[in-house]
């Protein structure tokens, strides 16, 4: 649990050395926590801005930086070589801005907009979307160098498994016809990012994971502002 805290936030807490990859099996339970201190400001006049703001900043930005390195590098025109090397650069290009804006204002309006109580739903957005690094990780072959290659050569079977059990459970606590369509629309993004990811760059870097972080935290929240 430290080891995933150290991963995914900023919070300077001291862990163990190890594999990345076998801190997964807990990185669902930091997006829990992440969700309960989202519960608690969402009822602020200002809560849902806050939310996306704080919760950016207590993650390092971690997940906004491989939506943009995404966003920029991706495209259909580019070899496979080309894309690798400007999602290794860390300058954001116009298409990695324009993607940041539009899933700050994208996740804060579905937060104001959420339905149901917050202390059971939002917990489950964000543990859902820490899960589903989880999951992208152990599908999909690892390209490229660094830690999200070594996160999914080090993610052991059973943490994938156990992430699969996490996505279910935590979709049910946003009640039976929310959990429904959480779990149907986190599978076809993930679905369709894999694909995509796989025939563009061969398998996933770090900052393919981090994106599928954000689109799905974007599409759960979304998810639980309509149902």
């Amino acid at each position: 649990m430290r080891q995933a805290l150290q991963f995914l936030t900023i919070i300077p807490i001291p862990a163990p050395a190890g594999a990345p990859g076998r801190a997964g099996w807990a990185f669902a339970f930091v997006g829990v926590l992440l969700g309960l201190a989202a519960a608690a400001l969402w009822p602020l006049k200002l809560g849902p801005l806050v939310i996306v703001i704080g919760l950016a900043v207590v993650t390092g930005g971690l997940h906004e930086d491989g939506l943009a390195d995404v966003c920029d590098a991706v495209r259909a025109y580019r070899s496979r070589e080309k894309m690798l090397a400007i999602l290794k650069d860390s300058r954001i290009g116009a298409h990695g801005a324009l993607a940041l804006i539009g899933s700050f204002v994208f996740r804060w309006q579905a937060l104001v907009l959420l339905q149901g109580d917050a202390w059971y739903r939002l917990p489950a957005a964000y543990g859902i979307s820490r899960a589903a690094m989880v999951l992208l990780a152990g599908s999909a072959p690892a390209v490229g160098e660094g830690l999200g290659r070594a996160f999914g050569e080090s993610l052991p079977r059973w943490v994938f498994v156990f992430g699969l059990l996490q996505v279910l459970l935590l979709a049910g606590m946003a009640g039976w016809l929310a959990g429904i369509w959480l779990v149907s629309a986190n599978v076809i993004v993930l679905l369709l990012l894999r694909r995509w990811f796989i025939a563009r760059l061969g398998g996933v870097t770090g900052d393919c994971l981090g994106a599928a972080c954000q689109i799905s935290e974007a599409v759960s929240l979304a998810v639980l502002a309509w149902v």
